[in-house]
C-alpha cells in the first residue's frame, strides 16, 4: 500500500527508528527525534544500497517519488544512482571553486609577485571593477566569447578602451593558466580579435633634437623652486629611469661609494632588478641633495609628509614651470630622449641602451640577461652621456653630430673645432672609454 502524505505527516517518533514504506523501495524513515528522512532502498551489482533523497516536509512526498523514478531510470542504464549523486554533488563543489573570480585570484597570486607593486595592484583594481562584478561567479569552463564582450564593451562605453583592452589581455592569460591547469578546455579570447577599435597609440612628448635637449637643460639648471625639485629635474636626464622608479628613489639602494644605484624588482615595473651606474654628474646631484633628505628614506619626500615620496605630478609641474607644456616634454620623456640621441646621435650598443632603459633584452638563447649584464659597457655609456649632456649646455657652441656606428656599434669620435673643443675633447674622451 502506497504511502500517504496525511500518514507521512501525522507519523509520531517511537523509542526506535521505523519505516513507512510507499514502494519500489523508498520508504520515510522517522527517528526517535522526530527528524522523518527520505531514503530508497535498491540494489546494484548484487549488492543492497541505500540512497538519500532528503528531509520530509522540505522535500515532498511527490518530490521523493520523483528521484525514486529518476533513480530507478539509472538503474536501467547501468548506473549506480548513489554513485551519480557524489559525482554530481563533487563536480558542483569543483564547479564553485573554478569560478572566473577564484580562477583570477589564483592567477594573480601566482604571477604578482614578480610585478612591480604599483601595476599589480592597477591590475587587481581592474578585474574587481571591471570583471568580477558580472563575471566573477561563473564558471571559467562555461564562459563563452560573448559574455566576455559583453564586459569589455561595459568598460569601452565610458570611454575607457585601453582598459578594456587590457582587461580582454588578462582574460587571455587567466584562460591559459586555467586550461594548464586543467580546470578549463579552451580560450575564448581569440575569438575577439578585432572585436574591441584599437587603441590609438599615443608617445609620451619628448624633446630629442640635441639643440632643443640643450635649452630643456639650461632651464633645469635655472630652475628656482625647491632644492628638492630642482635635484628631481637634474637626475631625470642623467638617468632617465622610469618617473615612478624616480620619485620613490630610497637612499638605502644608492652604493654612494660604488656609485652605483641599485633599484630591486619590486620597484621596477618588470619585476627585475636594476643597477643604474651613476655619472660623476650625477653623483654631484646626490651630495647636493643629501644633507636635505639624506637622513631620511627617501631621496625626494613629499612635501606635506616625509615618510611618503613626492607627487607623481611634480616632475611634470616643474617642468610646466619652466615652460615645457605636456605636449612638449614629461619626466617620461627623459627615456625617450635618451633611447633616441643615444642610439641615433652617440651611436651606443642596442643592447645597453635596452638594458640601461629595463627593457627585456635576451641572449641567443632566448635567455633574460641579468642584471650585471654589460655592467661596464653601460657605466660608460651613462658616463659618456653625462658628458655629452654637458657639452649640449653651452648655448654658443655647436655640438658636433656623431654618425651612425658600423655594424659593431662602437661610438665614432668627434674631431673638435673652434670654441668647442675643449667641451668635445672632454666628451671625446668619454666615448672612447665607452666603445668597448
Amino acid at each position: 500500500m502506497s504511502l500517504t502524505d496525511s500518514a507521512a505527516r501525522n507519523a509520531k517518533p517511537r523509542e526506535k527508528p521505523y519505516k513507512l514504506s510507499d514502494g519500489h523501495g523508498l520508504y520515510l524513515q522517522v527517528e526517535p527525534s522526530g527528524s522523518k528522512l527520505w531514503r530508497l532502498k535498491y540494489r546494484f551489482n548484487d549488492k543492497e544500497k541505500r540512497l538519500s533523497f532528503g528531509v520530509y516536509p522540505s522535500v515532498t512526498l511527490a518530490q521523493a517519488r520523483e528521484r525514486q523514478v529518476e533513480a530507478r531510470r539509472l538503474l536501467g542504464t547501468g548506473v549506480d544512482p548513489g554513485e551519480y549523486k557524489k559525482q554530481t554533488r563533487r563536480a558542483a563543489i569543483v564547479a564553485s571553486a573554478n569560478t572566473f573570480e577564484a580562477m583570477a585570484r589564483e592567477w594573480f597570486l601566482k604571477f604578482s609577485a614578480v610585478w612591480a607593486k604599483s601595476h599589480s595592484s592597477k591590475v587587481l583594481l581592474r578585474l574587481e571593477n571591471e570583471l568580477f562584478p558580472w563575471l566573477g561567479s561563473r564558471p571559467i569552463a562555461s564562459i563563452e566569447a560573448v559574455e566576455l564582450l559583453e564586459s569589455v564593451r561595459r568598460t569601452e562605453a565610458r570611454g575607457a578602451l585601453e582598459t578594456a583592452h587590457r582587461c580582454l589581455g588578462y582574460c587571455g592569460q587567466i584562460f591559459r593558466y586555467a586550461i594548464a591547469t586543467g580546470r578549463a578546455q579552451r580560450n575564448p579570447v581569440p575569438d575577439l580579435r578585432g572585436a574591441l577599435p584599437p587603441v590609438k597609440t599615443t608617445h609620451f612628448a619628448s624633446i630629442t633634437d640635441p639643440s632643443g635637449v640643450g635649452g630643456l637643460l639650461r632651464a633645469i639648471d635655472g630652475y628656482h623652486g625647491a632644492l628638492v625639485t630642482r635635484c628631481a629635474l637634474r637626475l631625470a636626464p642623467l638617468t632617465f629611469v622610469r618617473p615612478g622608479e624616480l620619485r620613490k628613489a630610497e637612499w638605502a639602494h644608492f652604493d654612494l661609494i660604488g656609485a652605483e644605484w641599485h633599484i630591486p624588482g619590486e620597484r621596477m615595473k618588470m619585476g627585475r632588478d636594476l643597477i643604474v651606474p651613476l655619472s660623476r654628474q650625477a653623483m654631484d646631484v646626490l651630495r647636493e641633495l643629501h644633507p636635505l633628505t639624506g637622513h631620511g628614506q627617501y631621496l625626494f619626500p613629499s612635501v606635506q609628509r616625509a615618510t611618503r615620496p613626492m607627487s607623481e605630478n611634480t616632475v611634470n609641474a616643474g617642468l610646466r614651470r619652466l615652460g615645457f607644456t605636456g605636449d612638449e616634454m614629461t619626466g617620461h620623456g627623459f627615456r625617450a630622449m635618451a633611447r633616441t640621441i643615444l642610439d641615433e646621435v652617440l651611436g651606443y650598443r642596442v643592447e645597453w641602451i635596452e638594458h640601461q632603459l629595463a627593457h627585456e633584452v635576451r641572449d641567443h638563447n632566448g635567455r633574460a640577461y641579468n642584471r650585471t649584464a654589460f655592467l661596464q659597457g653601460r657605466k660608460d655609456m651613462m658616463q659618456g652621456w653625462a658628458d655629452y649632456l654637458d657639452g649640449l649646455r653651452s648655448p654658443k657652441d655647436v655640438v658636433a653630430v656623431i654618425p651612425k656606428a658600423n655594424q659593431s656599434r662602437v661610438p665614432q669620435r668627434i674631431t673638435p673645432t673652434g670654441p668647442s673643443a675643449k667641451i668635445l675633447s672632454f666628451v671625446n674622451t668619454a666615448l672612447k672609454g665607452g666603445a668597448e
